[in-house]
């Protein structure tokens, strides 16, 4: 059996010189309910298909949270079977950060792709 890896788009983070003005510009000219936070949730899933979210969220320009990838992005992707899906890139010979999280709101685990760039894992908790 193959064990299932990605399962859609957690979130889509990215720098900013200036967060909060670009969260007032996306909340004005494209509708999103920016948050207090300075992100938006986008809540998926209705009758018969799988319920969920997805996070759009500037950061600002000098955070670390995209270290060591060298872009000014990072993409969320949820999985099913956080630790699963690390070992199994680990075997492959992927770039696995050591550090992993828990929180409320799931496990978080990174890989490298082979442009640098930092990705972000996610085995989201129930109701996420």
């Amino acid at each position: 059996m193959t064990m299932e890896r990605v399962t859609g788009i957690g979130g889509i983070f990215f720098k900013s010189s200036n967060p909060k003005s670009l969260g007032d510009w996306y909340k004005k000219h494209l509708g999103l309910d920016v948050t207090d936070w300075g992100g938006a949730l986008f809540r998926w899933g209705g009758d018969g298909s799988t319920r969920g979210t997805t996070v759009w969220s500037p950061f600002s320009e000098d955070t670390t949270y995209m270290e060591p990838g060298k872009s000014p992005f990072m993409i969320n992707f949820r999985v099913a079977d956080l630790e699963s899906l690390l070992a199994a890139l680990r075997s492959e010979g992927c770039t696995v950060m050591e550090k992993s999280e828990s929180s409320e709101q799931g496990k978080f685990g990174w890989v490298i792709d082979l442009d640098g760039n930092k990705i972000e894992l996610w085995e989201p908790a129930p109701g996420y």
